[in-house]
Formats: structure tokens, sequence, C-alpha cells
């Protein structure tokens, strides 16, 4: 069984949180589909204010799931594939310890 560690659970509780939002997941979505584009190709994309978008962004970085670099006057985003990765597979191993567990029946009764 493979257990995360509790620093590991404060990285994956940051991560999920930062998803937690549907304009987040929009421009993950975005980013994804791109090798990398700066904050007024993103603001182009949704329909939402480019200061939102910012803020956006900055969770997203902060979370460790969008990496950011400069380029000269202007930020360059992109999705950061490896924390995806293994965000992934930290909910698979927990999804496979939840439903491993013989107790539960999956309807609610122990």
């Amino acid at each position: 069984m493979n257990i995360v560690s509790p620093s590991r659970h404060d990285v994956l509780a940051r991560r999920l949180g930062a998803l937690a939002h549907p304009a987040r997941l929009d421009i993950l979505r975005h980013l994804a589909e791109a090798d990398c584009c700066c904050c007024k190709d993103v603001v182009g994309r949704l329909d939402l204010a480019q200061s939102t978008v910012s803020q956006h962004l900055k969770v997203l970085v902060e979370a460790g799931l969008v990496r950011v670099v400069s380029d000269r006057q202007r930020s360059l985003y992109s999705v950061d594939r490896a924390a995806m990765g293994e965000l992934g597979a930290a909910m698979t191993d927990m999804m496979r310890n939840c439903c491993a567990n013989e107790r539960c029946s999956g309807n609610g009764e122990p």
C-alpha cells in the first residue's frame, strides 16, 4: 500500500485546491493545448478580465501545476506536465487504496 507522507498531503491538498475552480480548469485545458502562452492569450480565450486570469494563473503557479518564465516584457505560462502526472498518480493510489477496502460495500453501508 502506498501511503502519502504528511508533507506530500500538503502538496496534494494545495494542488487539488488550485483545481477547485472552473476557471482554473479552463486555464489548464487551454495551457495543455498550447505549448506555452502569455496571460493575454488566455484572456482572449476566456470571458474573464486580465486581472482575474492573472490571479488564477498565480494560484496555479503557486500550487506547482503551471510554470512561468519571463520573456522580456511578458511572462509565458505552461502546464507542468510532471506535476500533473504526479497529481494523477497520487489520486489513482488514493482511489486504489480506498476501493481495496473490503469492509466498504460502495453503497454507504459498512
